[in-house]
């Protein structure tokens, strides 16, 4: 992984002596994406920067690089994976001049023009310059992994791997476009298809597209591009068996592991316990120590436990990474995360990325490269399950249909209009779809396309910020685009078998994962069981100092402008009484519009760099079972309630439950119904908090209820948590307390 930055003359004139510190000023906005090396080129209309960060030929493998003759001179950030492959199908007689991967680039280019990056598989942005031709390029990988960033206008262009490297020039505008961000699908969340280029939320910043190749003449700014590849067409391959679709795939996917480790550096691997990344450790062959974060939405769905034990059963070092529930970044931290990521979309899952990516660079130096298990999800249907709302296929096809009415084309308004009128339809389904299909397409396909703008608009975009300010590369080998093209062919007929729930590669993994690991089943990251933790120590973030960091969010010309301010005081006052009450990442968003907004006016002089904040630590876990009450006690903060505990309902709480319907419980916190109790679902825990009287022990309860600790411990510790339930004392074992009956009348 490198840092790009450098402009250029577009009207035939030469840069002058001056250019020489607006280039040192762009070269240092992203030194953090290059710390081994830094390089600085003005000839004529172009002038590079170039920061390195060294994976292959550490010694001699520095940019920029040239060309036997120095016609085409080439700077690049990421990896060109099938180097060797590619450099060996060059002319015989071929000289490199280094051990750098990126080199064969500069003569596939002067072999095969503009189509040098047909065949190359990697992740990479590059700009080259032919001095012969006075032309600019600019291209990107398939899937947006690195980005690249340019503004430009008569004169010149000006461009960078991160836009703060752009808005080192005064020339570069820096206004945030709000009513374009607030209107995006990435952050509204509204029901529909997003399709398009990824935003890059700054007016006049642009970003060069995935898979594509753009031209820049310097003599008059005339620009063309073309796409070297684009997302496949979902044309169905009815030759294929189940099985050679699933052999197909396990055949390419360990190919694409053992081509994204390739490095002369030591390399990590991000753990979460989950099939993806476990499935990229087994196939690695190199080794990596991994890691996992431990907090409390990873303890509650799991990923903590299912990563060390995966570690275990692969032989691997594993480090749990602690985020104890009171950890709370300062508004500092936030708005330095903030300006490193460059997205709205900053959220509690970018931090607790960007904290591992701290503990590793603090604690193995040496790790240059990090493996992630990311892009599996968005293109083998990791979705399907959650998006069918728990029902099946045809549930999850159902639900498509109905969002692809959704979009907002103009063509599509006539009809929608009538969807939308009431909560029965006038017009049939089919009506409606077919009035859609002509401007959306197949939304099975529709879906897909989706996610690979979502890939490259979150996932690629704060998976290549958080790894670059630590210095470290992102690799992804599931982003590789021959598993997307195979399982794009998988005819209609096999998608429920195939595509349902990442079947391909669960399949893929049998006789190489335990089924616990190959059928374990999807979680999110902090969401589902556990995110209350998460929800809590960000909404402590935003409420720290009187709401400091809402109130400067607030006071932005633009937030001024779009954001009703006592709406978004009182969501945050709703989520401080109940974390529960809504996601805090929707009002992150709205506070992140209004500060990197007043950010890109003032840029901060020391953008990413975080060092006065304490590195997360690692807690040492031998066997998870025996570890379970210090994990707790250590991360939730929460102590084993004692099975002498005598357990009350607190003075504000009232338990309500309806007589048609006993297996319901409401919970009412200060006269106000906070929480649902559903017997149906969770029965031993609805028997336990019905028999509370302030009367017996927790382990007469449990005996009275016929359950274990075990069953009904993370429930106990939310209600103590919420102050639903309270310790009254303690009791020995058996003992009962009296209970005051009132005397009676007369």
């Amino acid at each position: 992984m490198c840092g790009l930055a450098g402009l250029a003359r577009i009207d035939g004139s030469a840069l002058s002596a001056e250019t020489d510190t607006l280039l040192h000023q762009m070269a240092r906005a992203v030194a953090h994406r290059g710390p081994d090396e830094l390089e600085l080129l003005r000839s004529g209309p172009v002038g590079l920067a170039f920061t390195r960060l060294s994976l292959v030929d550490p010694i001699a493998g520095g940019q920029p690089l040239w060309s036997e003759d120095e016609q085409v001179v080439l700077i690049a950030n990421g990896e060109v994976y099938n180097h060797r492959e590619l450099a060996a199908g060059l002319p015989a007689g071929t000289r490199f001049r280094s051990g750098s991967d990126c080199e064969v680039l500069v003569h596939l280019y002067q072999r095969d023009g503009l189509r040098f990056l047909d065949n190359v598989r990697g992740m990479f942005a590059i700009v080259l310059w032919d001095r012969a031709r006075d032309l600019l390029v600019f291209a990107r990988d398939r899937f947006g992994v690195k980005p690249l960033f340019y503004h430009r206008n008569r004169d010149r262009v000006v461009f960078g791997s991160e836009m703060k490297a752009l808005f080192q020039d005064a020339d570069c505008p820096r206004e945030l476009d709000w009513s374009g961000a607030l209107a995006d699908q990435a952050l509204n969340g509204a029901p529909y298809f997003a399709d398009g280029q990824p935003n890059t939320w700054f007016q006049g910043v642009e970003l060069v597209p995935a898979g594509t190749v753009m031209t820049i003449s310097l003599r008059d700014g005339h620009t063309k591009s073309h796409r070297y590849w684009a997302y496949p067409d979902f044309t169905e391959n009815t030759d294929m068996s189940e099985g050679e679709f699933v052999s197909a795939y396990g055949e390419l996917f360990a190919a694409s592991v053992r081509e994204t480790e390739v490095a002369d550096v030591d390399l990590g691997l991000f753990l979460s316990g989950g099939i993806d990344s476990v499935a990229v450790a087994a196939l690695s062959t190199v080794r990596p120590r991994t890691f996992t974060a431990i907090n409390g939405s990873t303890i509650a769905n799991g990923d903590a436990e299912y990563g060390h034990r995966a570690a275990q059963m692969l032989g691997l070092d594993n480090h749990q990474v602690v985020f104890d529930v009171a950890e709370v970044p300062t508004s500092k931290q936030w708005k330095q995360l903030l300006w490193l990521v460059e997205t709205p979309q900053c959220s509690p899952e970018i931090y607790y990325k960007r904290e591992l990516y701290r503990y590793v660079k603090a604690t193995f130096p040496g790790i240059k490269g990090m493996l992630l298990g990311g892009g599996s999800d968005e293109f083998n249907g990791g979705y399907t399950v959650s998006m069918a709302g728990g029902g099946s296929w045809d549930d999850f096809q159902s639900n498509l249909r109905h969002m692809s009415l959704r979009d907002h084309r103009p063509s599509q308004k006539g009809f929608v209009a009538w969807w939308e009128q009431s909560n029965h339809p006038l017009l049939q389904d089919d009506v409606l779809y077919r009035a859609s299909a002509a401007s959306v397409g197949d939304p099975y396909e529709q879906f897909f396309r989706w996610k690979y703008r979502d890939m490259q608009q979150y996932n690629c975009w704060h998976e290549d910020r958080t790894a670059a300010g630590s210095g470290i590369e992102a690799r992804v080998p599931f982003l590789d685009h021959r598993l997307i093209e195979l399982v794009a062919q998988i005819p209609r007929a096999l998608r429920p078998d195939l595509v349902w729930n990442k079947n391909i590669l669960r399949k893929a993994m049998r006789g190489v994962l335990p089924s616990e690991f190959a059928e374990r089943p999807k979680v999110p990251f902090f969401y589902g069981d556990g995110v209350r933790h998460t929800q809590r120590a960000f909404v402590r973030m935003l409420t720290r100092n009187g709401d400091a960091l809402l109130e400067e969010a607030l006071s932005s010309p633009g937030a001024q402008a779009y954001i009703h301010a006592d709406n978004a005081r009182a969501t945050l006052r709703a989520l401080e009484a109940d974390p529960g009450s809504g996601h805090v990442e929707f009002l992150l968003r709205v506070v992140n519009l209004g500060l990197l907004e007043q950010m890109a006016t003032c840029p901060p002089g020391a953008p990413v760099d975080a060092r006065e904040a304490a590195v997360p630590l690692r807690m040492p876990i031998s066997d998870w079972d025996e570890d379970r009450a210090r994990i707790d006690a250590q991360v939730l903060r929460r102590e084993s309630v004692s099975s002498t505990a005598v357990l009350t309902i607190a003075d504000n709480v009232l338990l309500l439950v309806a007589p048609q319907d006993p297996q319901m419980c409401y919970v009412a916190v200060d006269g106000t119904i906070e929480y649902v109790v559903d017997g149906s679902e969770t029965p031993e825990w609805h028997r336990l908090l019905t028999s509370v009287d302030g009367a017996r022990t927790l382990g007469a309860l449990l005996g009275e209820v016929g359950c274990a600790a075990a069953t009904v411990h993370e429930l106990l510790g939310e209600a103590l948590d919420l102050g639903v339930l309270t310790v009254a004392g303690e009791l020995p074992d058996g003992a009962a307390r009296p209970v005051l009956v009132p005397a009676a009348a007369g």
